[in-house]
């Protein structure tokens, strides 16, 4: 990799001492309040050896990719800022309409990969700019300080489910903080380390503002930031997030109800009011969703499908079947696309080592539900998810989510990747609903 030099042996052995001593000292700090931060650093060190591993796996495996490219973009841009500071701050903060930004560059300051036009992934170079400058332009050190920042949403995540299930805090630490498909996917110089992390900081701050009802600034703005990131980035995301958690808000008021005969009436008008608010937001947020909007995005499922069936993609694909683009053809579609978001690539689809590893994560996950689903009888099942506010959100987002990658990737390299976000809410999931499963058992 020509981005690799001697300072990557140098400083990425500093920051790693560095992030260590500091989530340490966090743990110590709060671990007499909060006994979950006995995870808290266990799970840093992960995330920063997932951080480490994307790279290497990029730099010498693939022999580059989308990581080694925002570095090489991000990088260039600190370069310019030695040579041409206006133009620097021109090409990172300027208007990406109307801005020409490959005349700034030249041999010296390198030139980027991604430009303004791609408006999605410039975004991550914005974000990645001032952390290439603190890494010293040092690819490992970047990845650590990537894995450092965006660790952040995913502890947050972790301790929204603690706070409601504290019993389970080791099962739900292995759920969200030590699943093996987002420390890899999640954690390095990649979209889905900082949409990941945006979907915790989300999840977290809607629960403190909205269900906990502790109105503080800092809750507001990390929602506000939270949702431009999902929205600048991969605005999917905040399409599948918004109408669960508008349902949990209405469900949790709904619970807080003592009279049964009076839940049973207001229920339906707060669902429904939650169902019609979340499809007026996403009405409202069309222009920002870009392909993703309501009335583009079966057409957009359709194109995917049958393109990624293509000869060219060497076999490592999966077909749901023929589908149109109406809302009867994509219902009908909904279990197998909702299976494969899940549950696939299985262990008959392995083609390389990358794909073993999430083939091996989801066979234990499909295998975890099947039980759930006999011992349960189905019904048990559901009843649980119903019961739980937090659950049913979770749960809504996890299927939602993985219902729309499902039905738009037909090729595994994308899926392992893009699915990630729904993992951890339904991984949390099923190990809570198995909690209350073995304690019914217990009560019998």
């Amino acid at each position: 990799m020509d981005n690799l030099s001697v300072f990557d042996l140098i400083f990425p052995p500093f920051y790693l001492v560095l992030f260590l001593i500091i989530g340490n000292f966090i743990k110590k700090n709060n671990i007499e309040k909060f006994p979950e931060y006995e995870f808290f650093l266990k799970g840093l060190i992960i995330k920063i050896i997932g951080a480490i591993a994307l790279g290497l796996i990029y730099s010498f495996y693939y022999n580059g990719g989308d990581t080694i490219n925002y570095f090489q973009t991000a990088n260039a841009y600190v370069s310019l800022s030695f040579y041409d500071f206006n133009h620097f701050i021109e090409g990172w903060l300027g208007n990406p309409i109307y801005l020409n930004s490959i005349s700034f560059f030249n041999d010296d300051t390198g030139y980027p990969v991604y430009f303004h036009r791609d408006q999605h992934s410039f975004f991550i170079v914005r974000l990645l700019i001032p952390i290439v400058f603190l890494a010293g332009k040092t690819y490992f050190s970047t990845a650590i300080l990537t894995a450092f920042i965006t660790f952040s949403g995913v502890w947050k995540l972790y301790q929204m489910f603690v706070e409601e299930f504290p019993e389970l805090k080791k099962e739900l630490a292995i759920a969200i903080v030590f699943l093996p498909s987002c420390v890899f996917w999640g954690s390095g110089i990649l979209k889905d380390s900082f949409t990941l992390s945006a979907v915790g900081w989300f999840s977290f701050s809607f629960y403190k503002l909205l269900i906990k009802r502790k109105f503080n600034l800092k809750h507001i703005i990390s929602l506000v930031v939270s949702s431009t990131i999902m929205i600048a980035v991969k605005p999917y995301i905040f399409f599948a997030l918004l109408p669960g958690s508008i349902l949990w808000l209405s469900n949790n008021q709904i619970a807080k109800i003592s009279n049964s005969i009076l839940r049973v009436l207001i229920a339906p008008f707060l669902i429904t009011l939650g169902l019609v608010g979340g499809a007026f937001s996403l009405s409202k947020l069309g222009d920002s969703l870009g392909l993703y909007k309501v009335d583009t995005v079966l057409e957009r499922a359709t194109i995917v499908q049958k393109d990624m069936k293509a000869d060219y993609y060497g076999g490592k694909t999966f077909d749901i079947g023929e589908f149109d683009a109406s809302i009867e053809g994509i219902a009908l579609k909904a279990p197998q696309a909702i299976f494969a978001g899940l549950f696939r690539p299985g262990i008959w689809d392995v083609k390389n080592a990358v794909m073993l590893i999430s083939s091996l994560e989801n066979t234990i996950l499909l295998f975890l539900t099947i039980f759930l689903l006999i011992k349960l009888k189905v019904f048990g099942f559901f009843k649980y998810i119903s019961k739980y506010p937090m659950i049913m959100f979770a749960m809504l987002f996890a299927l939602f989510f993985s219902f729309a990658v499902g039905l738009t990737v037909a090729n595994f390299g994308s899926l392992v990747r893009l699915r990630i976000p729904s993992l951890p809410f339904y991984m949390a999931s099923i190990f809570i609903i198995r909690h209350f499963y073995n304690q019914s058992r217990l009560k019998k």
